[in-house]
């Protein structure tokens, strides 16, 4: 770990799947990153998400956005998991950015929901954690460990050198 990995900047509503030792990393505000990582085939990556109407905090998810999300979702999972149904060795995270809640009230189910739900039904367990503030977060994850943390976004290589004391 202590060797310099290649870094992948992630852009939004993209996403980047390796087999590789290597640093993914997306700068989240407004939105959400799907670390996914199979241990059986050694695979990894990292989806990008936008939330909806550009507000940064979780918007309601309607018709038009579930279909899209769903077909990138889909993309990426099979991207990720192949024909594998060793949904044992799957590990799913999301981390996600938004800004603090406003006086006007919060949807019931929002995008990091959707994707849980998703998830769920093909039988893959996810963590999930939403972090409400005004600044951006940096997340890192190394798909071929399934390694994933969080960094300010100017603190890439010290969160780095903190990840490998633990």
């Amino acid at each position: 770990m202590a060797k310099d990995l290649t870094e992948v900047a992630v852009a939004p509503d993209t996403y980047h799947v390796s087999p590789e030792p290597m640093l993914m990393i997306a700068d989240l505000h407004g939105a959400l990153a799907l670390c996914l990582h199979d241990e059986g085939r050694g695979v990894g990556g990292l989806l990008h998400l936008k939330f909806m109407g550009g507000t940064g905090r979780p918007s309601d998810v309607t018709d038009n956005t579930l279909s899209s999300v769903l077909v990138v979702l889909d993309k990426f999972k099979r991207a990720v998991l192949g024909n594998s149904t060793r949904r044992d060795e799957v590990q799913a995270r999301i981390l996600a950015h938004a800004l603090p809640p406003t006086d006007a009230g919060e949807p019931s189910a929002s995008l990091v929901d959707l994707i849980q739900a998703d998830l769920a039904d093909g039988k893959i367990a996810c963590g999930s954690q939403t972090m409400r503030r005004t600044e951006g977060v940096r997340v890192c994850f190394q798909p071929f460990e399934g390694r994933v943390w969080i960094c300010g976004p100017n603190d890439l290589r010290a969160a780095k050198r903190l990840s490998t004391a633990s």
